[in-house]
């Protein structure tokens, strides 16, 4: 067996709304599929993968350095001991092949779409669900048949008054989500403070509501936001500093007691491994965010689960960004604490199967072979309509 193409096509995923650093009215993913030489039903297994919201899409990287590696490889060295399957451990070293350490910067969403695609191909080809492959390989077979999720949103948009913010939080209550998630640091802390009181008004108490600054603050406005915060007991103060300054999320930590949650924009093992060297995360009440999807994929996000367990942590203290059915496969299979979900944004791509519907915080899982985009019509019709 072999791969006979790769395609790859840029979506666009744009939006008046804003957080506390960005705007994403220029918003763009990759999307791309890994066409094998398998056949299923009749027709070639083909997976699919794309990169999470806050990254652009990776034409150039994807173009001239690692699709050509891929489609330049000899086939078996893409493929596991038995020659009847993909290795994506193979895969993956096949694409850093003579990439330097270190600077993990934008190569590590592009590596990070093929992955997904690689195992979206490989459980395809099993036959079965990726969580439930995951697993097997991973996790002694044992599957969480539910996973928590929360609902991200509370962006900055132009015209949204205190109203419109509560009546979007209402809709996610409505929708079975028990936990919201909003922005903070776009305004004023005074401003943002009745944005927040509005919300658990709505909600009924702090602890079912997270708020996210987006890495917006120095270490002296983080703080005057965590004594602002201490009352309310949230689910989580997220991202207070920018992302790589663990000093200053290590000083924070002094402030605020509360749980805290960092990690969605580190993109390495090695990166992430800082984090907990350095900057203060407590395991027994911290949450981890790191998304495969960004940072070199599902094989990367296996070494930073076992250099977790290496330093205490335990893997349900993983909630990974992004808001989509990759994460949603590694929480269930590899025993996560939960996954991101954006209802409203980011759509077809945010969300998960149409038929999983949120109850009292947790969604169920689908049963299609692979990643489950096909169960996610909207989302499939587009990825078939760019890149196949």
């Amino acid at each position: 067996m072999r791969i006979v193409a790769i395609h790859s096509a840029v979506a666009s995923i744009s939006s008046p709304i804003r957080n506390a650093y960005i705007d994403f009215s220029k918003m763009t993913a990759s999307v791309v599929a890994v066409v094998t030489d398998v056949i299923r039903e009749g027709k070639p297994v083909v997976g699919f993968g794309f990169n999470s919201n806050g990254r652009y899409a990776q034409r150039g990287l994807l173009a001239e350095r690692f699709i050509p590696r891929l489609m330049q490889a000899p086939p078996g060295a893409l493929l596991n001991e038995e020659a009847n399957n993909l290795d994506p451990h193979r895969i993956w070293d096949t694409l850093m092949a003579n990439e330097k350490p270190g600077g993990h910067g934008e190569r590590s969403v592009a590596v990070g779409v093929l992955d997904m695609a690689v195992w979206d191909a490989v459980a395809k080809i099993e036959g079965q669900p990726l969580y439930r492959l995951l697993a097997q390989r991973y996790n002694q077979g044992q599957v969480d048949d539910k996973v928590f999720v929360y609902a991200a949103g509370g962006y900055y948009y132009p015209g949204k008054n205190l109203q419109a913010l509560k009546d979007e939080m209402k809709r996610y209550l409505d929708q079975g989500y028990s936990v919201v998630k909003m922005k903070i640091g776009g305004e004023s802390l005074s401003e943002d403070m009745k944005r927040i009181e509005a919300v658990i008004q709505l909600v009924g108490h702090g602890k079912h509501v997270a708020v996210d600054a987006n890495g917006r603050f120095d270490l002296n406005t983080a703080v005057a936001y965590a004594k602002a915060l201490e009352p309310y007991e949230l689910f989580w103060y997220e991202e207070a500093g920018d992302p790589l300054d663990y000093a200053l999320q290590a000083q924070l930590a002094e402030h605020y007691k509360h749980p805290m949650a960092t990690g969605e924009n580190l993109f390495s093992m090695q990166d992430a491994r800082n984090l907990i060297r350095h900057a203060g995360m407590r395991p027994e009440q911290d949450w981890l965010q790191f998304d495969c999807a960004l940072s070199y994929g599902l094989v990367e996000y296996l070494r930073i689960l076992q250099m977790l367990k290496q330093n205490g942590w335990s893997s349900r203290r993983c909630c990974p960004h992004g808001g989509h059915q990759m994460s949603l496969n590694i929480a269930a299979g590899l025993g996560l604490g939960g996954n991101e979900s954006y209802p409203d944004v980011f759509q077809p791509f945010g969300g998960f199967a149409d038929n999983t519907p949120v109850n009292n915080g947790y969604v169920g899982l689908h049963e299609t072979p692979g990643i489950g985009f096909e169960s996610k019509s909207k989302l499939f019709q587009l990825m078939q309509a760019l890149v196949l």
